[in-house]
């Protein structure tokens, strides 16, 4: 990784050179005094415009026909995708359609899901993908949809008309959730077991994924024997795929998790606990279980070649597989948990070498950081060489400050000797204190920061905090501190949803006039629900 990148991190990295491309804001404050009235159509208007001036790259697949099929314009996003003719990616950007409208309402954080005739409209869609394997998959994608909409009739029904078999458990298992999740254990129980049936009469790829979801059902049903036995059967596939290592982590991993948070870490120790060494005749051949008895009876192994062959032990977690399990744990889990597996992962690490040694690493790290545990976590940080070591103290300063330490992490931030990790550290550092709503403290804090366009970006958090705790205008003012053009449009987009609407109009009208309509019509989809189909409209208008 490059030493910058690392620095800044992924994120910030890759925003930072993005927007300091685009140079300075205005002078002239960017339209400041522009569309006073806040009146929509007005600013339905600017939006025709800035679509003229700049259509921007291809929009018949991406961000945006899925912003029109979550705002109620599925037909419109269809004919935007369907302008292909590639059979396999129209498919494909039409089955990531039906997603979106399956899932509007809940995306957009209003709490609702959508209703009846969206999924009507959503299901006709799935109907009329060409290629039939991602149409099954989009017919599977609204069978949960149609449970959390109310209809769990349809939702049976079209469970019992997905065609592939390998899709039959999967349809099911997201049924038992989606009713598991409303709070009718019983029917989640039984449509697990539906599900559970389908995948034991097939040998689909896939299954332990699957599995591992109904134990997630069967844990919020009560049943824990049944969660146990589920969870055996995903071990086991697991270890079936490769006798020598986990080959699929990732629904063991899920498993594991669920049990820890549990309080039961008995799979996981047994699966961290080194094998037995063979046990080795005084002649030098190998004997006992290592030939393969069992149960008293003779295996089939042959002796005199045993010492050339490779012996098949009881699989056990290595240093990535674990990772996985301390991220799948890290936003749900409590701390006696989180503590209890991050001293299961520092001795998996003091065992010697693995090839994830450094993913383990970092996971630990920021789960002991976001839990407080500071000076653990800076020491292990240690081990690393030094760039990676200084990198990773900015994101050792970023979880404590979201954990409530932010004294903690602002005394470690202004200790980072490299100025790009320090900008980011203090950057997580405000973003904290916002949140909490320390304002003014976290604007203090800004002009600690040293590059320019940093000392932006955590001002455009302080700006947001701002208008949500309620003064709007002080945060559209500090928004005019905001030097880089596009980092000011982007932090006045970041204002609309919180803003009134009347006013919330004004800074869309702002946003677009100094970033464009592509920045600030992802907000716009509850305050002017007609702005993507204007959009679209405008953008089918111009020459191709």
């Amino acid at each position: 990784m490059p030493e910058e990148l690392a620095q800044w991190g992924p994120e910030l990295f890759m925003t930072r050179e993005r927007e300091r491309g685009c140079g300075p804001a205005p002078e002239d404050d960017g339209g400041r005094n522009i569309l006073q009235g806040g009146f929509e159509p007005c600013l339905l208007a600017l939006l025709r415009l800035s679509v003229d001036r700049e259509p921007g790259p291809d929009l018949t697949r991406g961000w945006f026909p899925r912003t029109l099929a979550r705002t109620g314009h599925l037909a419109r996003a269809a004919e935007l995708a369907c302008t292909t003719g590639d059979e396999l990616r129209q498919s494909t950007e039409l089955l990531e359609l039906v997603k979106a409208a399956a899932g509007a309402g809940a995306g957009a954080g209003v709490g609702l899901g959508p209703g009846p005739g969206d999924l009507a409209a959503a299901q006709a869609l799935a109907e009329s993908i060409p290629l039939p394997q991602l149409r099954d998959q989009a017919l599977v994608t609204l069978v949960p949809a149609w449970a959390r909409a109310g209809e769990r009739a349809r939702a049976v029904a079209l469970a019992e008309r997905i065609r592939y078999p390998h899709n039959w458990g999967w349809a099911w298992a997201l049924l038992a959730k989606a009713v598991a999740d409303s709070g009718d254990l019983d029917a989640a129980l039984r449509f697990a077991a539906r599900a559970d049936d389908e995948v034991t009469s097939i040998a689909a790829d896939g299954a332990d994924q699957v599995l591992a979801l109904l134990v997630e059902v069967a844990l919020a049903a009560g049943d824990h024997d049944r969660a146990a036995a589920l969870a055996d059967r995903v071990e086991d596939m697991t270890r079936s795929c490769n006798s020598a290592g986990w080959s699929k982590p990732r629904p063991l991993a899920v498993v594991l998790a669920f049990e820890a948070c549990e309080g039961n870490f008995d799979r996981l120790d047994a699966l961290l606990r080194p094998p037995p060494e063979p046990a080795v005749e005084a002649d030098g051949t190998l004997c006992g279980w290592a030939l393969g008895e069992v149960d008293g009876e003779e295996g089939d192994l042959d002796p005199d070649d045993a010492v050339t062959r490779p012996i098949s032990v009881r699989s056990r977690l290595d240093a990535g597989d674990l990772a996985c399990v301390l991220d799948a744990i890290a936003e749900r889990a409590g701390k006696g948990v989180s503590l209890a597996l991050a001293d299961r992962a520092e001795a998996l690490l003091e065992t010697g070498a693995d090839r994830d040694h450094d993913v383990l690493l970092r996971s630990v790290t920021l789960l002991l950081a976001r839990h407080g545990q500071s000076e653990r976590a800076l020491a292990l940080s240690q081990r690393l060489d030094a760039d990676l070591s200084v990198a990773w103290q900015a994101d050792i300063a970023g979880e404590l400050a979201r954990s409530g330490d932010t004294d903690g992490a602002e005394v470690l931030a202004h200790a980072i000797t490299d100025h790009r990790a320090q900008d980011r550290a203090l950057i997580e550092v405000v973003r904290a204190l916002a949140r909490r709503g320390e304002t003014g403290r976290a604007e203090a804090l800004v002009h600690s920061i040293d590059d320019s366009w940093a000392q932006d970006e955590a001002l455009l958090a302080v700006a947001c905090e701002t208008a949500r705790n309620g003064d709007p205008h002080r945060a559209e003012t500090l928004t005019r501190s905001i030097t880089h053009r596009a980092t000011r449009a982007r932090a006045l987009a970041e204002l609309v949803e919180p803003s009134e609407p009347f006013h919330a109009r004004r800074l869309a009208a702002q946003a677009v006039m100094l970033g464009g309509w592509a920045l600030v019509l992802p907000v716009l989809e509850q305050l002017v629900p007609r702005s993507a189909a204007v959009v679209a409209d405008r953008i089918g208008q111009l020459p191709s």
